[in-house]
């Protein structure tokens, strides 16, 4: 399995570029609780190594076991220059929409490291309105998750930091009828079972729900 690397990051150390950070986001499908993202500016060329004692992998989050997203969160915060998580709520998601929200929860895990950032790597797109980091200092990476060790460490600590959440919030007795952690807010079967019975809750994204209602031959998202 190849894993993601420097490469990106490399080159523009060899630019001049001091701070760069990976940023990435986890939660967008989900049908409930907020969309958080990370930012993560890892020490330049420091590797874990995935064959030792602890046996840590940085690659994207989806790859991972549970435990070992758990041990790569741990090593990616000490092994960081610095690091940021930021989130965007359901009832922003319901009032602006999963793109704008997806962007006010980068920009605060940006915000949020407490230093000045030369440079991002984005899995995919680009982040607008962020103060002092335009497109040109921007690079966005189709499956950057996959390819940049920076972006996948972002996408490791904004797994684990939410799906923490969602245990949380799934162990109090209003939400736990509705699966979420296990299904950490995703639409499995026993999420749309409840939904159907229960009906939604302030966690809820209502267009996702609904858009499933529409069309409910549909598979649920994963």
């Amino acid at each position: 399995m190849t894993l993601p690397d420097f490469r990106f990051e490399k080159k523009l150390h060899n630019k001049g570029y001091n701070h760069i950070a990976g940023v990435d986001e986890v939660g967008r499908g989900s049908f409930s609780g907020p969309v958080v993202a990370g930012c993560v500016i890892l020490k330049p060329g420091v590797l874990p190594d995935p064959t030792g004692p602890d046996s840590i992998t940085i690659n994207d989050s989806k790859q991972l076991t549970p435990k070992k997203r758990e041990a790569a969160d741990k090593w990616i915060r000490k092994n960081s220059i610095a690091w940021g998580i930021g989130a965007a709520s359901a009832a922003q998601i319901n009032r602006l929409g999963i793109k704008k929200a997806s962007e006010i929860a980068f920009r605060r895990a940006i915000k949020n490291t407490g230093i000045e950032i030369n440079y991002l790597l984005i899995d995919a797109f680009y982040i607008p309105y962020v103060k002092g980091l335009r497109r040109k200092n921007q690079k966005a990476i189709v499956k950057g998750d996959t390819r940049s060790i920076s972006i996948a460490a972002a996408s490791i600590i904004a797994k684990v930091y939410r799906d923490n959440l969602m245990n949380r919030l799934g162990g109090s007795g209003k939400y736990s009828k509705y699966g979420w952690g296990k299904n950490k807010g995703y639409g499995t079967r026993k999420h749309r079972d409840a939904i159907k019975k229960y009906g939604l809750t302030r966690q809820h994204r209502k267009q996702f729900v609904a858009t499933w209602l529409k069309n409910s031959s549909s598979s649920p998202i994963r």
